[in-house]
């Protein structure tokens, strides 16, 4: 079997599922200013790490720019050979005047004649060139630059190398040709955005004679490199064994005909400020109560807030906290992408055993996919993941508008949903009051009387008897049919 050549980039390597198989020249391509001089540098070090030669071409930028960008990663190029073609510049300047030969003959052959000293010299086992572009215009003629290409191609596999190409596009884009010669060929991409920032994507369009998962995968580039998230495939991952988890609300759990099933997805839908945050909350803390972990994915309350609102009803989520039972995970809209969430979604699964999420709000996390148009199977394939891992995944979702039929909201996710709860204002006697009712349960019955909530009392959370005295409660202006109107 032909041995694999790990990137040093985890996310990258489980795409390749363990690396670029060896002894091969592969095509990385992109615009300038996409990450394809980090990820490249990322592969020599890590050939460094293994006490593997590494050798870096550099045409258009010189030594101290690369080590600049490697500096700001905080890195060292010192056990790297680095070859840099500006410092040829002036001798090629001075033996070319007087010359009858085109530029480009003379150039092109001082610089391959120069390339091929080094590499026999060096004898790498992994190499970069950097980037083609320019060699592109230094062959001037199509057949001298295939042939060059052939060469390069040639002395990595002699020297049982793996060496990648860098296409920065800006000579001309979609060389097949290239394409063509390399074993594989790696895609970068970049997709400005509104607002916030621009999201990246990597996808391996050819790999031969080796399996790889395809698609486009959300990447971003931090200070320590190029992080890769590869999509969320839930079908990878066995199924658990399921159960039902309690809120620690006995009227609760008995409107939902005994508690939300683990492995399922449940919603909570309603106007703002109806209480679905709060029972979500209680769900968590019944977990933790019971020595699971939970975590709450906040994309508009901060923190803070949340930790008072939790007081308020007689939760001390501080100490929740202090003992890892409770995690609160404050989300910045601007500067996450799908991939990136899904991926921290799985590591909290899968590290840190996490058997409750949150995600509060569902609006929060439409606005943080911007205009991604899949946003349906991002959230598919978060709750078919939590089905598999056995985890509870309660999606908060505020609806626009207070009572009535003018209820809607901007993203319909009931179908998806194992489970629904709703929640509702309706107006009686000069006051407002908040009702709770199960509309949908996947996983065995559940009641269909729609009962009385009041939060803020010292149970925290108290769900009253059904309303059989009402009729028109979900239309926030019921009719009174019992003997006691005060009643509600």
């Amino acid at each position: 079997m032909e041995s694999l050549v790990p990137t040093g980039i985890a996310g990258f390597d489980d795409l390749l599922h363990g690396g670029l198989p060896g002894n091969r020249l592969y095509l990385l391509q992109g615009d300038p200013g996409v990450g394809k001089t980090t990820l490249s540098l990322q592969f020599l070090l890590e050939g460094v790490r293994r006490n593997e030669k590494g050798l870096y071409i550099t045409f258009s930028e010189s030594r101290a720019e690369i080590e600049g960008v490697a500096r700001s990663h905080g890195w060292s190029l010192d056990q790297l050979e680095i070859f840099e073609f500006e410092a040829m510049q002036h001798a090629l300047a001075v033996e070319q005047a007087g010359t009858v030969f085109h530029p480009s003959e003379t150039e092109l052959s001082a610089v391959t004649k120069k390339l091929w000293d080094v590499i026999e010299r060096t004898k790498p086992r992994r190499m970069v060139f950097d980037s083609l572009s320019d060699l592109r215009l230094l062959a001037g003629d199509p057949l001298h630059y295939r042939r060059q290409l052939m060469e390069i191609k040639r002395r990595a596999a002699a020297l049982s190398c793996a060496a990648i190409l860098v296409d920065d596009h800006t000579a001309t884009h979609d060389d097949l040709q290239l394409q063509s010669l390399a074993h594989g060929v790696i895609s970068l991409h970049r997709q400005p955005v509104g607002y916030g920032t621009a999201k990246h994507r990597i996808e391996i369009l050819k790999l031969r004679g080796a399996q790889f998962r395809s698609g486009g995968h959300d990447f971003t580039i931090e200070r320590g490199g190029v992080v890769v998230y590869p999509r969320l495939v839930a079908l990878d991952h066995e199924q658990r064994p399921g159960g039902v988890l309690s809120s620690g609300v006995p009227e609760l759990d008995s409107l939902l005909g005994g508690g939300i099933d683990r492995g399922s997805g449940t919603l909570l839908l309603g106007p703002a400020g109806s209480g679905k945050s709060t029972v979500a909350l209680k769900f968590a803390i019944s977990a933790a109560e019971r020595g699971e972990k939970s975590l709450i994915y906040m994309f508009e309350e901060s923190p803070a807030m949340l930790r008072a609102r939790a007081l308020s009803i007689g939760i001390d989520l501080a100490e929740h906290e202090a003992s890892g039972a409770v995690t609160l995970r404050p989300i910045d809209t601007a500067d996450i992408s799908p991939g990136q969430f899904a991926f921290d979604f799985r590591t909290a699964v899968e590290r840190d055993n996490v058997k409750v999420v949150v995600i509060d709000s569902l609006n929060g996390y439409l606005n943080a996919m911007h205009d991604d148009k899949n946003l349906t199977l991002h959230l598919h394939e978060l709750l078919a993941y939590s089905a598999a891992t056995g985890v509870a995944l309660l999606m908060v979702v505020s609806q626009h508008g207070v009572l009535g039929a003018g209820m809607h909201q901007p993203f319909d996710a009931s179908y998806l949903a194992d489970t629904v709860i709703l929640f509702r204002y309706f107006e009686h006697a000069g006051e407002i009051h908040k009702a709770i009712s199960v509309t949908k349960r996947r996983g065995g019955k559940h009641e269909a009387s729609i009962r009385a909530l009041s939060i803020g009392t010292p149970e925290g959370v108290n769900i009253g008897k059904p309303l059989h005295d009402f009729r028109g409660v979900l239309t926030g202006m019921p009719e009174y049919h019992g003997t006691d109107p005060g009643k509600a």
